[in-house]
Parts: C-alpha cells; sequence; structure tokens
C-alpha cells in the first residue's frame, strides 16, 4: 500500500487538529495583512493631505500676493499724476498720522513680500505676511478716505490759487500743440507754486519730466536741473 495511504489510514484523527491550526495561520496571515494594508491607506492619506495643506498655503500666499499688487497698483495712480496728486494733496504730506499710518504700512508689506508663494514654508510666516497685507489695504482706504474728503480745505486762499494755476500750468507743459520752450518754462512755473505745498515723489517727477522730455524737439534735457 502507497505509504502515504497507509499514514492517513493511521493517523487520520491528525487532521482535525492540523487542520484548525492551518486555520489559525490562515487567520493571522489575514490579519496582518490586513493591518498592513490600513497601514498603508492611512500613510497615503497623510501624505496626499500634506499636499494638499502646501498647495492651499501657496494659494493663500498668491492671493494675498496679488491683493499686495492691487493696493500697490492703487498708490501708483497717484505716484505717476501729478493732477491727482494736487487734487488729493494730503495722499503725499507726511505731516498727516494717515499718511504716516499708510506709508510705514506699505513698507511693512513690501518689506515682507516673498520673491515666490513657495518662499513662504510656515504657517506663522503666511500670518505675518496676511497680518502686514490686511494692514497695508486698510491704511491706504483710511488714507484715501480722508485724502477725497479734505481735498484742499487745509490750504488758505492764496494757496489754493497756486496750486490751481500749478494745474494749468502742468496742463501746458503736457500739451503737445506747445511749444518745447512753452512746455519747459510751464513746468519751472508749475514746480515753483507746488514748491512748499506739495512734497512729490522721487517717482513722480521722474514720470512727469519723462513725459515731457519725450515731447521736446530739442531732446529730454534734465528738466530737475533747470527749476
Amino acid at each position: 500500500m502507497d505509504p502515504f495511504f497507509n499514514f492517513v489510514t493511521h493517523f487520520w484523527w491528525l487532521v482535525f487538529p492540523l487542520s484548525g491550526l492551518a486555520g489559525g495561520w490562515a487567520r493571522s496571515w489575514s490579519k496582518a495583512a490586513e493591518r498592513r494594508h490600513r497601514r498603508r491607506v492611512e500613510l497615503y492619506t497623510l501624505k496626499n493631505q500634506a499636499a494638499q495643506a502646501e498647495q492651499a498655503s501657496q494659494a493663500d500666499v498668491l492671493a494675498l500676493m496679488k491683493a499686495h499688487d492691487t493696493v500697490n497698483r492703487r498708490w501708483l495712480d497717484y505716484e505717476l499724476d501729478v493732477g491727482k496728486l494736487i487734487d488729493f494733496p494730503v495722499m503725499t504730506d507726511v505731516r498727516e498720522p494717515l499718511t504716516v499710518a499708510f506709508l510705514r504700512a506699505k513698507r511693512e508689506a513690501d518689506g515682507l513680500r516673498p520673491a515666490a508663494p513657495g518662499d513662504v514654508r510656515t504657517a506663522a510666516r503666511l500670518a505675518e505676511y496676511r497680518a502686514a497685507v490686511t494692514g497695508f489695504e486698510l491704511a491706504f482706504d483710511v488714507a484715501e478716505r480722508e485724502a477725497k474728503r479734505i481735498r484742499d480745505s487745509k490750504f488758505t486762499g492764496p494757496e489754493r490759487q497756486r496750486l490751481e494755476t500749478a494745474r494749468q500750468l502742468l496742463r501746458i507743459a503736457s500739451d503737445a500743440a506747445a511749444t518745447p520752450a512753452e512746455r519747459q518754462t510751464a513746468y519751472r512755473r508749475a514746480r515753483r507754486e507746488l514748491d512748499g505745498l506739495i512734497v512729490l515723489p522721487e517717482a513722480t517727477l521722474a514720470a512727469l519730466e519723462d513725459r515731457i522730455a519725450s515731447m521736446l524737439d530739442a531732446g529730454p534735457p534734465d528738466l530737475r536741473r533747470t527749476v
């Protein structure tokens, strides 16, 4: 008789404990496999959440940078337009607390601005930049509302007349129909009228002089030296 069948014939009772042992091994292996699968799922979930958080953080930084740019453009509308500064002189008057607060908030926001969204790597850094941009927006809004409210009311009658004269002279200085000599003369006179009344930022003067110089047939002289 075949040895295997001979063994089974005499030791058939071992089938039951062996089958139980095999079943126990199978259940243990199944539980271990389930635990390994669960750990892999948890690890994948954690990695996915971290990636989503990083993307959300960079999106938040990009949104703040765009808001920052928007306020800077609003300020640039004043800085590059002498006529607008004459209409709302408080925007450049550093004797005004609201103007000083706005300019200080601008410096803070500009100083904290990252070169790229990915440069902000911590929640604390993001919160710091968000607070600076929010402060910049609020300070500009307050300063602009005040400037539009009072306009030139803080000036005396003669001073307001000087502002109006300067406004008219600047129109001549920017008038393509005027001769080069008329434009240069008008510009110099406008600067004298504004002297002591409004402090024009360097960017404002540079933009104005570049615009006037580009219209002069004789080329772009250094207008600031002739004032």
